[in-house]
């Protein structure tokens, strides 16, 4: 035998019968919780109302802490390369990333960037500003920690950061 089920509209009949079932019996319901918990059900549903209502100051002064800041920061963007090798610009301030760049590639044993373009198979590209100031550097071979310094120090001043 094969059981079908269809998507339809609105409440299955099942689940109308027992919320039906469920609304009618509530009070023996509350009643055998009570009496099984010892009372603490009502209890619990009492201090959930008494939670739930907004607090009235009484002419005190509320004052929240951590809050939103009035003003946020001036960004302070910095060129870096992550561990997992994307070449990003991010805020030194919240580490919020603003600009991604591209990625470190291996191929062959050897490291290389891959500016962020649709010519190297990425889906948001730089704008063409950003890829005039670096393109030239795409497919750069990075062979050593030093040079990947020096990409990084070339990225922040063909960049102005």
């Amino acid at each position: 035998m094969v059981d079908l089920f269809s998507k339809g509209d609105g409440p299955r009949r099942e689940d109308v019968a027992a919320k039906r079932i469920l609304e009618g019996n509530k009070s023996t319901i509350h009643r055998l919780a009570d009496q099984i918990s010892g009372g603490g059900f009502s209890r619990s549903r009492a201090a959930m109302a008494k939670a739930k209502e907004e607090p009235k100051p009484d002419g005190l002064s509320i004052h929240v802490l951590g809050g939103n800041p009035s003003s946020a920061a001036e960004p302070d963007p910095i060129a870096r390369v992550s561990l997992n090798g994307r070449v990003i610009v991010v805020d030194a301030n919240s580490g919020k990333q603003m600009q991604f760049l591209g990625q470190m590639r291996n191929k062959d044993g050897q490291k290389f960037f891959a500016l962020a373009t649709k010519e190297n198979g990425f889906v948001s590209p730089v704008d063409e500003d950003t890829e005039h100031l670096l393109g030239d550097l795409n497919g750069i071979v990075i062979e050593s920690d030093d040079i990947e310094a020096k990409f990084v120090g070339v990225l922040k001043e063909r960049l102005d950061l």
